[in-house]
């Protein structure tokens, strides 16, 4: 029997779920909020204290560690908010209990607590007895945050390079680490040496005497190679990795990080099978790394939870992920951006992912980062952005400055999608005299990248009636491909049943299952690298192209056992499971036959 919720709502974009916390926490539900935007979240601490008649000091660029600063007392007032209105919900029992009500029917119906609270209620008649075993039971969702390893670039002042704790994910941990939340970081994007070992300076990472960890680490992996090496390399440090949560590489939202065409379903079972020798390897070097720092080693190994995210749609694949995978909990993240309840999406941006079908959801090279990024077709950031290239304009206004990567053409990195960028490079391409058609293709790869670092905040200053002069009204959103099956603007209750399965909100009947949508989309994905195969170094397009077939190929074979064996919670769905994954290997066997023509073709 589960303790409370078995779902939690993912980081979305810097702004869609920047307050999302101070929506849901009171009410057992975790959540993710991105840490990354300084600017963003000075200005909504203001905007909550101001709501909630709190007294506000704005903490301006002119104080000491002011970036950081910002974070440390956001998500303080986020943590106090959550405690405030978990109180009041305790305390409701005396008015009716209609926010008592909310939490209890908000959760699954086999949650230990709400069998519990439903045996004690009847017979407790001491509202003072009811109101202390409610402040023991009811905890409120973790407030937890997401810092994307990737955005770390150096900074400097005065033409001199500051040193690394000035970097922007540094920023965010520090930022984090001085809050008083209990809670977990997320840590997205793969592997950022420096900023682990940065960790190493903050207690809160370390057990306490009783062997909990205040502050615990989780990282968002795409398989289990990855899991293993990072928590090697953090356990070292005496860092201990608390979840691993995999993501689905291509059926996500945000950026992409696709595999070589292995698929969520054996990744999950290599971490359900793997699951206590990754325990015991890392423990192993975990102990003896706190050993060395003279810090507190637990007597036994720490727990680790395995969590997914990525496509997930019907009550039925949640339930199979936490049954068969054995997951402690399942992220929906795309469907929770039309409830307007937790989530910010300014009207337009809201219609247009309720209209959204699958030619609207696409993988775009929009993002300065140079990831495949998920995006909306039309967004009005994108409308934004072609206004300026038709205007002679091209690329757009450096203000937040988070992504400057980039220092092929200057001295200091700069972002490729800011106007600076893209006018050095077009004049370069014009210096090249090439062809027209060639000169058009490669304009438009420098001309398409979007400002993300405004782009995905502006929509919470919308919602929220904030000033938007130096932001403009561009909204750039990146949900998932599954976005196509949701059509209509959601409650948080109408979400939350959907999840468990007491109602359904997808009127679509041919919506695929979330492991055959991913599996199209890496054929799909496939299809671009095998029409690209000539720009891939000949050394490894050969290994890569078969590498990701023959994942892919397993993948279906895969797919096809556990369906047969384990699927019978899919009922009337399970035929049209094997038809699909049938009219995949057929797929691929045609592309297998272009793949060895178009190598033997570049043999010869």
């Amino acid at each position: 029997m589960r303790e409370a919720h078995s779902f939690h709502i993912p980081v979305m974009g810097l702004g869609f779920t920047i307050d999302t916390p101070a929506k849901v926490a009171h009410l057992g539900i975790d959540s993710v909020l991105a840490i990354g935007d300084h600017m963003l979240i000075e200005r909504m601490r203001k905007l909550y204290c101001t709501k909630m008649g709190l007294p506000y000091v704005e903490i301006n660029e002119k104080l000491d560690d002011f970036r950081a600063r910002r974070i440390t007392e956001y998500l303080n007032l986020l943590n106090e908010l959550a405690e405030e209105k978990l109180e009041a919900l305790r305390n409701s029992i005396s008015d009716k209990g209609e926010m008592l009500r909310e939490y209890f029917d908000l959760l699954p119906d086999n949650a230990r607590i709400k069998e519990e609270f439903t045996k004690r209620f009847k017979k407790w008649s001491d509202s003072v007895q009811i109101r202390q075993w409610l402040r023991e039971n009811l905890k409120p969702g973790s407030i937890d945050v997401n810092i994307m390893t990737k955005v770390d670039m150096d900074k400097y002042e005065h033409g001199e390079k500051l040193p690394v704790e000035n970097n922007d994910a540094h920023v965010s941990l520090r930022g984090f680490a001085k809050s008083k939340l209990r809670s977990s970081l997320i840590l997205s994007a793969g592997m950022n040496p420096r900023l682990f070992g940065y960790m190493e300076q903050f207690e809160d990472f370390y057990p306490d005497e009783n062997g909990q960890i205040k502050k615990k680490i989780v990282l968002k992996v795409s398989d289990y190679r990855s899991a293993i090496i990072q928590g090697k390399f953090l356990a070292k440090k005496g860092l201990w990795v608390s979840e691993y949560r995999v993501e689905s590489g291509l059926n996500c939202g945000g950026h992409a990080f696709a595999t070589t065409g292995y698929l969520m379903g054996p990744i999950l079972e290599e971490f359900k099978n793997n699951k206590e020798e990754l325990a015991e390897t890392v423990f192993a070097l975990y102990r003896e790394a706190l050993k060395e720092k003279g810090k507190i080693i637990p007597e036994k190994t720490p727990g680790i939870k395995i969590s997914a995210q990525g496509g997930v749609g019907t009550a039925a694949e949640h339930e199979f992920l936490l049954d068969y995978y054995q997951l402690d909990s399942v992220g929906w993240g795309t469907p929770f951006l039309l409830v307007p309840e937790v989530t910010n999406v300014d009207e337009e941006t809201l219609d247009q992912l309720i209209n959204a079908r699958e030619k609207d959801l696409y993988l775009s090279n929009i993002s300065p980062l140079g990831v495949p990024f998920n995006n909306l077709r039309g967004n009005s950031k994108d409308r934004e952005k072609e206004e300026r290239i038709a205007n002679g304009k091209p690329g757009s206004p450096c203000v937040k400055k988070y992504l400057k990567f980039n220092d092929d053409l200057t001295e200091r990195p700069i972002c490729t999608a800011s106007r600076q960028y893209q006018n050095l490079k077009i004049k370069e391409l014009i210096a090249e005299n090439l062809t027209p058609e060639l000169f058009n293709r490669e304009y438009q790869k420098v001309v398409e990248k979007t400002c993300l670092c405004v782009g995905l905040s502006t929509s919470a200053l919308k919602v929220n009636n904030l000033n938007r002069k130096s932001d403009g009204e561009g909204v750039a959103i990146c949900p998932g491909p599954n976005m196509a099956y949701f059509s209509k603007k959601l409650t948080l209750r109408e979400m939350v049943d959907h999840i468990y399965g007491r109602s359904n909100v997808i009127e679509r009947k041919d919506r695929p299952h979330m492991f055959v949508k991913e599996l199209r989309l890496y054929i799909k994905y496939f299809k671009d690298k095998l029409a690209a195969a000539g720009e891939m170094p000949d050394r490894k397009k050969e290994k890569y192209l078969k590498t990701f077939l023959g994942n892919m190929e397993e993948g279906i074979g895969y797919y096809q056992s556990l369906f047969l064996e384990h699927g019978q919670i899919f009922n009337e769905e399970l035929n049209i499971i094997f038809t699909d994954l049938n009219s995949a290997r057929e797929q691929i066997n045609v592309l297998k036959d272009k793949m060895l023509k178009v190598l033997t073709a570049e043999r010869v």
